[in-house]
């Protein structure tokens, strides 16, 4: 029990936390990092502040004399962007610490980009901006954005994923929420998830399920972008998440009173509830002798109104996928600080484990394995050093390839009729392997990179890529 009248604890409809999905890391917990979020709005939720305030800045591109303040009445908008930060860094405060965000003492720095609840491409420019002018000024390492623009337009056309791709190589990890339209006809992906050097995160559902026997796709958004490119890259929760209920609005007090009542003896069941109907909203709660009927009743408004403790509920969307991925990249960068953005979204890649029963197209590389990622991570001795990655170059292919840990790498590919063995690469002190190759008559080619014999790999620094025949997928390059 808390210093309040009713318990904090997990209800009897509650979900899995983050750290129950993922293994907890209690060494690791984002210190150091600072992660923006760009979002429709936000508050300053207890989650946020208490035990310390980790906010270091907000920025409203509409509006930016305006402070973040608590004691202004919140605003529709400001929903959304306190949820996603909550999921992905949240100490949880107002859940006994059951619902902490993974990267729990990460710095924040809130970025609003709503107006009147609409956000526009022009609105995602000017805060990708605002964060790329005061990234060094806040430390700011990961940017976690769950929106998205207008049209998927190619890169030479498209603000945004300009701006995103100079955000990278000024040295941001950016992680996008892939949208969910992939039940629909419009089913493709918009900037900025769409550029080709951000994390696109799609979802998964997995029933809830601490053991993810099965699990199923969520309505992400996926297919080829303007561009050529195949988003998203890997898929994280989308379902089943807990998320806060906003302070001060009329969903929190429901939500609390049913947490007091639940609480409440039988004896004292049906006077308790005619006190809270107030609270409550009368035409919602009724009138009843029974203590029987009233737990009924609760149990209903919990299961329907999907509340999963007094002060959170359940949320579904890649906008909660997305910040979990981006609490990882943050985890990543506490325990190697070198890593770069190339080398975060390689090692993510490297690590995600696909499902074999999923079509790649909707699940990329597969599923987000923070376990895995951040292990990696501990052991990556060198930066990536190479921004390029494989390229055409004065009518030679230069190909490159990072991995500190492994003894040999080859490629093979449709150039070469996939010969078996492939070709070797050669070892660089940077970790990096390199390889270059006379490059072949015009034509689109598809490769892989063959790590000690075994494992075969598309190349992570290559966004364009194509599913293969065995449920994974082949890089492919265009020789004009």
């Amino acid at each position: 029990m808390s210093a309040h009248d009713h318990s904090h604890a997990p209800n009897r409809y509650a979900v899995l936390s983050t750290a129950e999905r993922f293994g907890d890391a209690p060494e690791l917990t984002g210190r150091g990092v600072t992660i923006a979020f760009l979002d429709s709005g936000f508050q300053p939720h207890p989650d946020l502040t208490r035990p310390a305030d980790r906010i270091l800045a907000y920025h409203d591109v509409h509006e930016p004399s305006s402070v973040l303040d608590a004691a202004r009445p919140p605003r529709a908008d400001d929903w959304h962007g306190t949820q996603t930060c909550v999921v992905a860094a949240g100490s949880g405060f107002l859940s006994d610490g059951v619902y902490r965000g993974l990267a729990s003492e990460a710095s924040l720095v809130l970025v609003r980009v709503a107006r009147d609840g609409k956000i526009s491409e022009d609105a995602i420019a000017s805060g990708l901006e605002w964060v790329i002018e005061n990234r060094e000024r806040h430390g700011i390492r990961v940017v976690s954005m769950s929106l998205g623009g207008d049209l998927d337009r190619p890169l030479a056309e498209s603000r945004v994923n300009q701006l995103a791709e100079r955000a990278v190589a000024d040295g941001l990890v950016l992680v996008a929420a892939a949208g969910n339209s992939g039940c629909g006809e419009r089913h493709r992906c918009l900037p900025p998830a769409t550029a080709p050097s951000v994390i696109a995160v799609g979802g998964y559902d997995d029933r809830n399920d601490p053991e993810r026997r099965q699990i199923g796709l969520y309505c992400s958004s996926f297919g080829e972008t303007a561009d050529g490119l195949v988003k998203p890259e890997l898929i994280a929760p989308a379902m089943w998440v807990a998320a806060p209920i906003l302070p001060g609005t009329p969903q929190y007090v429901r939500a609390e009173s049913l947490a007091r009542l639940a609480a409440t003896p039988d004896n004292r069941l049906a006077g308790a509830l005619a006190a809270a109907r107030d609270r409550l909203g009368a035409s919602l709660a009724p009138e009843m002798a029974d203590p029987e009927a009233v737990r009924r009743w609760i149990d209903g408004s919990l299961r329907n109104e999907r509340l999963v403790s007094a002060h959170y509920q359940q949320v579904d969307g890649t906008s909660f996928a997305a910040p979990v991925a981006a609490s990882v990249a943050a985890l990543m960068l506490e325990a190697n600080p070198q890593l770069s953005p190339l080398g975060v979204k390689r090692i993510l890649l490297q690590t995600a484990r696909p499902v074999g029963e999923l079509p790649p197209l909707r699940q990329g590389y597969g599923v987000l394995d923070a376990r895995a990622a951040i292990a990696s991570a501990r052991i990556e001795k060198h930066a990536d050093r190479s921004a390029t990655g494989t390229r055409l170059a004065s009518g030679r292919i230069e190909f490159r390839f990072h991995n500190d840990i492994a003894t040999s790498v080859t490629v093979a590919g449709s150039f070469d009729g996939w010969r078996p063995g492939g070709t070797p690469m050669r070892r660089e002190d940077s970790g990096e392997w390199s390889l270059s190759i006379p490059a072949p008559s015009p034509g689109s080619y598809r490769y892989k990179f063959v790590v000690d014999g075994t494992r075969w790999l598309s190349d992570p620094s290559h966004a364009r890529r194509e599913p293969d025949p065995y449920g994974g997928f082949d890089s492919v390059l265009e020789v004009p």
